[in-house]
């Protein structure tokens, strides 16, 4: 007899994709995505929560590090304030141009993103602390787990934290995984994990959320 774990299986997690309906620019986005390297796009279950946390926050100011190719953003604007500004930074000029054009085909005015192009150490410094109701990290840990410091001291009290991706292949979990980014999901949950100043939960929804909300 098989039994089901308490998990959703395959198939509650394909119901929870198609649930989250997409846009004709967000499926235009992810097939872009899909022809890029390096830049994974999430989930649209994954999406629809990020615009569920923008919405309950009522965010107006929200960074995203990684742009996946605008899939996430295109999410994560619909879910903010309609006078809301949504800051992108990526290093990868292809994953950049990607962004733009989906931002642009969703019909989303200049004002209501910003595009930075640079690494996760040349930007953050030049962000202000505690100016952001939400920061998401969209892209590989490798290229923000040693800036976490620095991405978790954006959020004002109450702001939210999103890191998408420390459940992707069950490796976190698996103490023989001993690749750089499994040991750098490690270090990023850990840290969050035992922050005073924040709650955390992992969602287990795609490849996996690590959410946290600064509480002072």
């Amino acid at each position: 007899m098989n039994v089901e774990g308490p998990g959703p299986g395959r198939d509650g997690a394909a119901y929870a994709d198609r649930f989250a309906a997409e846009t004709p620019a967000l499926v235009a986005a992810r097939s872009r995505v899909a022809r890029l390297a390096g830049a994974p796009s999430v989930e649209p279950a994954v999406g629809a929560t990020l615009a569920v946390l923008a919405a309950g926050a009522a965010a107006r100011t929200v960074v995203s590090i990684g742009s996946g190719g605008g899939v996430a953003g295109l999410w994560l604007l619909e879910g903010m304030r309609p006078d809301g500004v949504l800051t992108v930074l990526d290093g990868d000029p292809e994953a950049v141009r990607a962004t733009r054009r989906a931002f642009g085909e969703a019909g989303h005015p200049p004002g209501r993103t910003r595009m930075i192009f640079g690494t996760a150490g040349e930007v953050l410094p030049r962000l202000s602390p505690g100016a952001y109701d939400m920061v998401v990290c969209a892209g590989a840990p490798t290229r923000y787990a040693a800036h976490l410091g620095a991405v978790l001291e954006l959020v004002r009290v109450g702001g939210t934290v999103v890191c998408h991706g420390l459940l992707a292949g069950d490796r976190i979990a698996d103490p023989r995984a001993r690749d750089e980014q499994t040991v750098a999901w490690r270090d990023v949950a850990r840290a969050v994990r035992e922050h005073e100043h924040l709650t955390s939960a992992v969602l287990p929804i795609g490849a996996g959320l690590l959410v946290a909300v600064r509480r002072r």
